[in-house]
């Protein structure tokens, strides 16, 4: 097989020289285009369901909310297994696909299930996909450096202005902040002052939804001009808490600040954000979509940090606390040196032993076009370029050398010989 090969390579030699183009073209467009990351991703093809009732023990959630989700997602087509966890307030359902599953289509048919799966939930609750990320999407950390600035505002900053910039990136799926404190409103009721007042606690929480919404109203003619009227009703301010009217007691209004007291606060913490030791800090996650490239993503995101950056608070400076990239270019460096050594140290071989340029050459062109081989046959199964891949890479260059020098020994040897046996016919002629 292998000798049909080399005749047919001789006799169609510009056959041959198109095939070298076209493995030369393939492979450099397959090195710029395939996904580069630093690690490989073993994740499951899984969509994630997340459900939240806040206050429910973890009995409840299991009950109303996790059984019937996991018992109407059964049947979607090409689905290995569902799993589910629940907890307190809070319920997780992955549903995991087979491998060869595409992930979007995968979220449409779980989205699509989920429509019908919903009617059977307590009123209110409204199931939601999980980012389409993956385990290992969390490419890139930041935090916000601001000295003499409370956590509640960095939160702020980080959630209402950083967040809504940075999720416009292409190929960032979610933006998930931690640290600081959530801004809240929070309204401390006095339970003897409703009683005394006859007001019971449903009414102050339906007084409190009423007033925080504007009503539109109909088309108001006067001097044949038309206005159209709406009443402002949106809370801005504490006191606008306070203001609302909750009922009447002998004749005077009672009012929010006569029943509890309002005042601005932090939502409930479970966990501090950290940084070295220095103290409490505000930053965000950014997590990459599914099958993006790792390496352009943080990129894109850096630079869109940068343009970021000019719209913060004074004093207030972004400061990377992860970034993939320096283990990517660590990866790609470190393939870059092996086989560059591994082609110095072949030239080197061949040329002390053999003393001909073109076995050297023959070698190393071995080397390089498997290389661009290995990558075309990469971008066309959709295996990343990482430390695994990129590794396998090098190792398997090596075991190429051994071959290339053999080849070119015989080849050599044989034509060494071919020339000897000439050489003698001449001597007998």
């Amino acid at each position: 097989m292998i000798e049909k090969i080399i005749t047919w390579s001789i006799h169609n030699r510009f056959m041959v020289l198109l095939l070298i183009i076209a493995i030369l073209s393939g492979g450099v467009y397959a090195i710029w285009e395939t996904p580069v990351d630093a690690i490989p991703d073993l994740s499951e093809n899984q969509v994630i369901i997340y459900t939240e009732w806040m206050g429910r023990n973890p009995q409840i959630m299991e009950d109303q909310i996790t059984y019937p989700l996991v018992a109407n997602l059964q049947g979607i087509p090409n689905i290995k297994n569902i799993r589910a966890s629940s907890m307190f307030g809070m319920s997780f359902v992955f549903v995991i696909f087979n491998d060869d599953v595409e992930i979007y289509w995968a979220r449409s048919r779980v989205l699509e299930r989920l429509n019908y799966a919903a009617r059977l939930l307590p009123p209110g609750i409204t199931p939601t996909l999980g980012p389409d990320g993956t385990g290992i999407g969390h490419v890139f950390w930041y935090t916000l450096k601001a000295p003499g600035y409370d956590l509640g505002e960095l939160r702020a900053v980080q959630d209402w202005y950083v967040k809504f910039a940075l999720q416009n990136v292409p190929g960032v799926a979610e933006i998930a902040s931690f640290g600081g404190f959530q801004k809240q409103y929070q309204v401390t009721i006095d339970p003897n002052k409703l009683v005394y007042y006859n007001i019971s606690f449903m009414s102050l929480i339906q007084a409190i939804t009423r007033n925080n919404r504007d009503v539109g109203g109909s088309l108001f003619e006067m001097n044949r001009a038309g206005y159209m009227v709406k009443g402002l009703g949106y809370l801005k301010s504490m006191e606008d808490i306070e203001d609302i009217r909750l009922g009447m007691y002998k004749s005077i209004p009672i009012t929010v600040k006569d029943v509890a007291s309002v005042q601005m606060g932090g939502d409930i913490r479970l966990g501090v954000i950290e940084e070295n030791g220095e103290g409490e800090v505000v930053g965000g996650i950014v997590v990459m979509r599914y099958g993006e490239n790792a390496k352009d993503v943080i990129e894109r995101v850096k630079s869109r940090l940068q343009e970021v950056e000019k719209g913060l608070p004074p004093g207030v400076s972004f400061q990377v606390a992860y970034d993939r990239s320096n283990l990517i270019l660590a990866a790609i460096d470190t393939l870059r040196e092996t086989i560059t050594e591994e082609i110095v140290v072949v030239s080197v071989i061949v040329l002390l032993f053999l003393f001909h340029w073109g076995g050297g050459l023959v070698a190393i062109l071995s080397i390089i076009f498997s290389i661009l081989i290995g990558f075309i046959l990469m971008k066309t199964f959709g295996i990343t370029s990482n430390i695994m891949s990129l590794g396998g890479v090098a190792l398997a260059v090596g075991d190429l050398v051994d071959s290339g020098i053999v080849m070119v020994e015989n080849a050599y040897k044989q034509l060494t010989n071919e020339v000897l046996d000439i050489d003698e016919q001449k001597l007998d002629y």
